[in-house]
């Protein structure tokens, strides 16, 4: 019986050992699995990333980082700067070996004066006949500079109908290509959403585009005009392509001799759609910058499309209108009201503002919107008041104090998530007098316009001062939880 008892209890016990054996190899068996995975998963991780190299670097640009970096910049320092009434939204440039239209793209490049975080670069098919538009399913460009990333957005942008992958087009065309380093030293850090296009359906074209644009995307497209023709029968055929499409004639541009009519054809579309300007910053051909003249030319230019600023009667207006308002406040307790349909489109666009008081050159008062949230003259209207009446750092404003008050009215920008990997990241990309600032940490937050840089000049003096503006520590802006977003002003005073 014992014997029995001995024999079942050895027998469980085995039963037990095969189990923990049989346990102990699944667990070594999923353990190696997972390893295989993982270096599976970090092999693919690392296949993801496929760039394109540069491949007329050396021949069409230099090859040589610093020799590019410095080429550039004395392209840039050549540039004579013209004033832009708006931000520009959208760029034609040209795309020959630097040599030829290197000091004309420059001209372009040099005057960007908004905040974009994205590149959609058009250019054609020079040796490849594309038809429709391709993208390179890539993830990043490379020049000597560095490489710049694409956008998450072509992601989606390859699903669309109109869109295509033709690597073919792609391993021989300069158009692109040739166009990066400007960028890259212009605007530092961005995403890209390179596209080459040919004969397409514009229409469709121009509404795919429009889906993947903000107002941190500017628009690039790159376009030689009429090639190796006569100097004078050259200089009259791009006069006028340029005058077609600084009128934005969409069908004149069928009779342009020019080299990516498709993709201006779609730029002109969206500049219509938007109410941008167009403007050419220089026209040069390649006779004209090596001094040959004598055979065939090839044509440049530099055309900036900007969103237009308020003119100056509007301007006037909005400072009558608030130094209006303030009298009528103070002696009946009412604001003045206004027929829209005798306003502008561009005093009823829903925009934030600021309406800043002075008396003796020093701050009266000073209340506006951030954000945007009513018509602009509404919003001149309500913070007049604001700042007369309701700025708790001063007394109320009197009416015998009236004449000796300035105006001025700040028109703002939408602002803009800042992203930042330090402080030093930080202060690196704040620009001083161009950016305003708002600070956020929690439910406290901040902003001062961009103007009040000229009282706080130093980066870390104006992110200190505004840090304590939101009753923070003064090195909040060290915070690495600190939300930083940024905008800009149109400002104009009273006279």
């Amino acid at each position: 019986m014992a014997k029995e008892e001995k024999k079942r209890k050895l027998k469980i016990e085995t039963k037990h050992l095969i189990i923990i054996i049989v346990l102990l190899i699944i667990f070594i068996l999923i353990l190696a699995y997972a390893g295989i995975n993982n270096g599976k998963k970090a092999e693919l991780e690392e296949e993801e990333k496929v760039v394109r190299k540069p491949v007329f670097a050396g021949s069409w640009y230099p090859g040589n980082k610093n020799q590019l970096d410095t080429t550039i910049e004395a392209y840039f320092e050549n540039v004579e700067e013209q004033e832009i009434d708006g931000t520009v939204r959208a760029m034609l440039v040209p795309h020959a070996g630097y040599v030829y239209s290197g000091q004309v793209a420059a001209y372009g490049f040099k005057h960007l004066n908004g905040q974009y975080d994205t590149v959609i670069l058009l250019g054609p098919s020079h040796r490849y006949a594309l038809s429709g538009a391709s993208v390179l399913n890539v993830t990043h460009y490379a020049t000597p500079l560095g490489e710049v990333k694409l956008s998450e957005k072509v992601k989606n942008l390859l699903k669309e109908e109109v869109i295509q992958t033709l690597p073919q087009a792609h391993k021989e065309e300069h158009s692109l290509e040739i166009e990066l380093p400007f960028l890259q030293k212009v605007l530092g850090k961005f995403e890209l959403i390179p596209i080459l296009v040919g004969p397409v359906d514009i229409d469709k074209f121009t509404q795919t585009l429009l889906k993947y644009y903000d107002d941190k995307t500017l628009i690039v497209v790159s376009a030689d005009l009429s090639h190796y023709h006569p100097y004078d029968k050259a200089v009259e055929l791009d006069t006028y392509c340029l005058d077609t499409i600084t009128n934005q004639d969409i069908e004149g541009l069928t009779k342009c001799e020019i080299d990516a009519p498709w993709a201006i054809a779609s730029l002109l579309h969206i500049s219509q759609q938007k109410n941008w300007k167009p403007k050419v910053l220089l026209y040069k051909n390649s006779g004209d910058v090596t001094g040959d003249k004598s055979t065939g030319v090839v044509g440049y230019a530099s055309v900036v499309f900007y969103e237009p600023e308020l003119s100056s009667e509007e301007k006037e207006f909005l400072l009558e209108l608030a130094r209006t308002t303030i009298e009528t406040y103070l002696s009946t307790g009412k604001k003045p009201s206004f027929d829209e349909k005798e306003l502008t489109p561009n005093l009823k666009k829903v925009q934030g503002c600021f309406v800043t008081l002075n008396k003796n050159h020093n701050l009266r008062g000073c209340i506006g919107h951030i954000l945007p949230q009513e018509e602009l003259y509404k919003c001149v209207i309500d913070n007049a008041v604001n700042a007369a009446v309701h700025d708790s750092r001063f007394k109320p404003v009197t009416y015998d104090e009236l004449e000796d008050i300035e105006i001025d009215i700040s028109v703002l920008t939408v602002p803009q998530e800042l992203k930042y990997d330090s402080p030093e990241d930080l202060l690196d990309k704040l620009r001083p007098n161009i950016d305003g600032v708002v600070l956020k940490k929690d439910w406290r937050q901040s902003t001062y316009l961009p103007q009040v840089w000229e009282q706080l000049p130093g980066k870390e003096l104006f992110l200190s001062s505004l840090c304590k503006k939101a009753g923070l520590p003064n090195n909040c802006w060290q915070d690495p939880s600190l939300q930083v977003q940024t905008y800009q002003a149109l400002v104009f005073a009273e006279e």
